[in-house]
C-alpha cells in the first residue's frame, strides 16, 4: 500500500552489501573486461548484475511486510526468489536450481589447470558461493602471485604443489593404486609414478582414492588424451561400455542437450544405445523428463548412408530394451524440433506431441558443429557445458575457451553428480 523509509533502507543496505562482494565475471565482460571490486571507483553494483533482481526484491518484500505496507504476505521465499530468477530466463532459472542444489552438500573440488587466471578466479566465485571446496594443484607461490595480481583472495582454497617433496607419499600411494588397476594393459609401477607428475593423472587419482568429490580439467590439455586419462584412472559408470560429453543450450522452445559433442567420433548402434540411456539419466537429474530424437540427415528410412542405418538400429534396440524411453528417429534436426510439422508427416513416431530436448548424434564432428554454430551465431540464449556423462566418477572436462561463469557452471554440475541429481 506503500513505499516506505524501511523499504527503502532494505534496498539500499542489500545493494550495499552485493557492492561489497565479488563481480561476476559476466558484469566485468560487460565493461570491456575491467576489473572491479569494491573501492572508490565501484561502490554501487552494475545494473547488468544479475543478482540485483533477486538480491533487492527481496529484501524490499521482507521490509514491506515486516512494516506491514504488503497486501500478499510471502510465505515460500524459495519460490518467489525463483519467480523473480525465471524472468531472467530458462537457463537463468534452471543454473539456479542447479546451484542450490551444489550449495546444501558442497564438495570438495580438483582444478588441474591451476595456474589459469580463469581457474583462479571460478575457484574463488565457487567458493563465495558455497558451490564446493576448490583445491587447486599447482605451484602454491606462482598461484599466490597471481591471485596477487588480480586482486583476488584464496583463503579458504587449498592449494597443493603435487610435484613437492611434501607429497611424495601421496604420489607413490597413487601410483600403487594406478598400477594394480591397470598391471593388464602392461603399465608398471614405475610408469605409473612418473605419471603422477601430471596433474590430471595426480587429480583424478585423487577422486579414485576419495580424497576429493570431484575434478575440473581440461583447459590445456586435448580431450582424447584426457578421456584416455579418464578410463585408467576412475574408469566408466558399472554397467556401461562408453562415456560421453554433452552441450546444454536454452532456445525459445526450451532447454536443449546435444550428444556427443567431443569424446566418441563414429558411434554404432551399440555406442548410440549406451549414449542415449545414459544422456537420459543425466537429464532426468535436472529434473526434466528426456525426449529424445538420434540425429541424422534423413527421415525415418529415407536414406541408407551408414550413419543413418546405424541410428536406424539403435531406434530399434532402444524400443526393444527400454520400451518406456521416450525416443525415436533417425531424424534431422528440424524435423526433432518442429512438432507440429513433424506429427503430422509421421503421425506413427513415438515421439508424437511431445517436445524433443535431447539430440543424439552419430558423428562427433555433427554434434560439435552444432554446439559451437548455436554457441558462435548467438541463436542460443546460452550454451552451458560439457556436461559429463558415462564415468564412474565426476570428471568433467571445460572447454578450451571455458569463461569463469562456464567453469563455475560446471563445478556445480560435477556436485550435482556427486550428490546424484537436483534436489527439489
Amino acid at each position: 500500500t506503500a513505499i516506505n523509509e524501511e523499504m527503502k533502507k532494505a534496498a539500499t543496505l542489500a545493494i550495499a552489501e552485493l557492492a561489497s562482494e565479488p563481480v561476476p565475471e559476466e558484469v566485468s565482460q560487460a565493461y570491456g573486461n575491467v576489473r572491479l571490486h569494491f573501492g572508490p571507483d565501484y561502490f554501487i553494483p552494475k545494473p547488468v548484475d544479475p543478482r540485483l533482481i533477486v538480491r533487492v526484491s527481496t529484501a524490499v518484500a521482507r521490509a514491506a511486510m515486516a512494516s506491514g505496507v504488503a497486501q500478499k504476505e510471502i510465505t515460500d521465499w524459495e519460490a518467489y526468489e525463483g519467480e523473480l530468477m525465471a524472468r531472467l530466463g530458462q537457463m537463468n532459472h534452471l543454473m539456479r536450481r542447479l546451484h542450490d542444489s551444489a550449495r546444501q552438500a558442497p564438495r570438495t573440488m580438483v582444478y588441474a589447470a591451476g595456474e589459469s587466471d580463469t581457474v583462479l578466479k571460478a575457484a574463488v566465485e565457487v567458493l563465495h558461493q558455497g558451490l564446493a571446496k576448490p583445491i587447486i594443484l599447482g605451484d602454491e607461490s606462482h598461484i599466490q602471485d597471481m591471485a596477487k595480481h588480480d586482486d583476488l583472495d584464496l583463503a579458504g582454497i587449498q592449494i597443493i604443489n603435487h610435484r613437492s617433496d611434501a607429497f611424495k607419499e601421496t604420489r607413490h600411494r597413487y601410483a600403487q593404486l594406478y598400477a594394480e588397476q591397470n598391471w593388464r594393459k602392461g603399465g608398471t609401477f614405475r610408469e605409473a609414478l612418473d605419471k603422477m607428475y601430471d596433474p590430471n593423472y595426480f587429480g583424478m587419482m585423487m577422486v579414485q582414492n576419495q580424497d576429493a568429490d570431484g575434478m575440473l580439467t581440461g583447459l590445456y590439455s586435448n580431450y582424447s588424451y584426457l578421456s584416455e586419462v579418464a578410463r585408467s584412472t576412475v574408469g566408466l559408470a558399472p554397467g556401461h561400455n562408453h562415456f560421453a560429453t554433452m552441450h546444454l543450450v536454452t532456445l525459445k522452445s526450451g532447454p536443449l542437450f546435444l550428444v556427443d559433442t567431443l569424446i566418441n567420433r563414429n558411434l554404432s548402434a551399440e555406442s548410440l544405445v549406451d549414449i542415449s540411456v545414459l544422456a537420459a539419466e543425466k537429464v532426468r537429474c535436472f529434473g526434466l523428463q528426456p525426449n529424445i530424437a538420434l540425429i541424422s540427415f534423413s527421415d525415418f528410412g529415407s536414406d541408407d548412408a551408414e550413419s543413418s542405418c546405424e541410428a536406424r538400429r539403435a531406434v530399434a534396440l532402444l524400443h526393444e530394451r527400454y520400451p518406456d524411453l521416450s525416443v525415436d528417429g533417425e531424424m534431422q534436426i528440424q524435423t526433432a524440433l518442429q512438432l507440429a510439422q513433424r506429427d503430422a508427416k509421421y503421425p506413427q513416431n513415438k515421439l508424437k506431441g511431445k517436445q524433443v530436448n535431447v539430440l543424439v548424434f552419430p558423428r562427433l564432428s555433427a554434434a560439435n558443429a552444432c554446439y559451437q554454430l548455436l554457441k558462435a551465431v548467438g541463436n542460443a540464449d546460452e550454451v552451458v557445458g560439457p556436461i559429463q556423462v558415462g564415468l564412474a566418477r565426476p570428471i568433467y572436462f571445460a572447454d578450451h575457451d571455458a569463461s569463469v561463469k562456464d567453469i563455475v557452471n560446471i563445478t556445480a554440475m560435477a556436485s550435482l553428480d556427486s550428490n546424484a541429481c537436483i534436489v527439489g
